[in-house]
């Protein structure tokens, strides 16, 4: 019975996961469970697997060519490369990535562009889906008067909390955020945090951060990524303050990375 309520609790399963690029071995036995209504920050130095792992979670890889996926990863209790069609997958695992990357379009579009897409055709239900989608990623008050407008128009850190409304517009159950304020200045920066941790409730979301001061922040748990393994994966505040692995301490502390 405690088996069954855990697995519920579980927004992911990743069991005996080995991920390759050609002949290059890229993940290396990777096991873990990402709950529910959770932040899961994605931590370790460049080119350790933590944004391939990401993109797995909602087949962006596949886009890539030649690549082999062993073992299991389960949305909800489903094999998300057995039984969920990769664009059925897609609305359900939403992404974010390291740079705004609004459409050329206006800003009403860009929020509707998702429900469109899954059928939705009805103007005033896109006008509920839009300007909901908006208030929830912060950004209503901000634009209401001028969703016409091009999007290419906003501040990044504006264009970045549009990405996260069009995300949201497809209600999906996962956010994937690869780096999401990187390329933001901090008061936008301390924005996103402040959504991310209110979007929670009703979200989970597995974010990759070189940032430990925002990983530590935000996060539930914490995934420390090393050369392809997963070297140590625990409650954020144990990761940063009593880690169990001394190569996870050498990363925390700057000792290389």
């Amino acid at each position: 019975m405690a088996v069954a309520q855990e697995a519920l609790a579980n927004a992911f399963t990743v069991e005996d996961l080995n991920f390759f690029y050609g002949s290059f071995h890229a993940l290396k036995n990777i096991n873990m469970n990402i709950k529910k209504n959770e932040i899961t920050a994605l931590i370790g130095p460049s080119g350790c697997g933590k944004s391939t792992f990401l993109r797995i979670l909602n087949r962006m890889n596949d886009l890539e060519g030649d690549i082999t996926v062993k073992g299991r990863v389960c949305l909800e209790g489903d094999d998300i490369y057995k039984d969920i069609e990769p664009i059925v997958l897609r609305h359900r695992v939403g992404m974010v990535f390291q740079q705004p990357n609004p459409f050329p379009q206006s800003l009403y579009d860009n929020v509707a562009f998702g429900p469109r897409l899954q059928g939705i055709t009805n103007k005033t239900d896109l006008d509920q889906i839009v300007e909901e989608s908006l208030q929830r990623a912060s950004l209503w008050n901000e634009v209401k008067d001028r969703l016409k407008k091009s999007a290419v128009s906003l501040s990044g850190g504006q264009q970045q909390r549009l990405c996260i409304a069009r995300t949201l517009a497809t209600k999906p159950e996962v956010i994937l955020m690869d780096e999401p304020t990187s390329a933001l200045d901090p008061i936008s920066t301390a924005k996103i945090e402040e959504l991310a941790l209110e979007l929670k409730e009703k979200y989970t979301i597995v974010i990759v951060t070189h940032n430990m001061q925002q990983a530590a922040r935000i996060s539930d748990k914490t995934a420390f990524f090393l050369m392809g393994d997963l070297i140590e994966y625990n409650k954020t505040k144990i990761i940063f303050s009593d880690p169990n692995q001394p190569k996870t301490a050498d990363y925390i502390n700057g000792r290389f990375g």
